[in-house]
């Protein structure tokens, strides 16, 4: 298994329930095949530049170890929902 951090930008008019669902299933995804080191989340904070008209995301940092299948998993979801502006998944592993 390898070594991932994965960080994504929830939409920061979400409500926390629904926030709170959202970061649950991306976390199950992992938890299904890999193990979750740590999860932090940074909360609400300026974007760099504006995105779909807003100004501020939610930030969320997740450590885990899992197998090659589950980042293109990840990305596969954070596609497809529209409550994620952004996400960007690296591989810890030193060469």
């Amino acid at each position: 298994m390898r070594k991932y951090e994965t960080m994504f930008i929830l939409k920061s008019n979400l409500e926390e329930e629904k926030r709170n669902e959202v970061i649950a299933k991306f976390k199950g995804i992992v938890e299904a095949n890999g193990e979750i080191e740590k999860i932090e989340e940074w909360g609400n904070r300026k974007l760099a530049y504006e995105i779909n008209k807003m100004n501020e995301g939610y930030y969320v940092v997740m450590n885990f170890k899992a197998g090659i299948d589950v980042p293109k998993e990840l990305d596969r979801n954070f596609r497809i929902s529209d409550d994620v502006m952004r996400h960007l998944t690296v591989s810890l592993e030193e060469k």
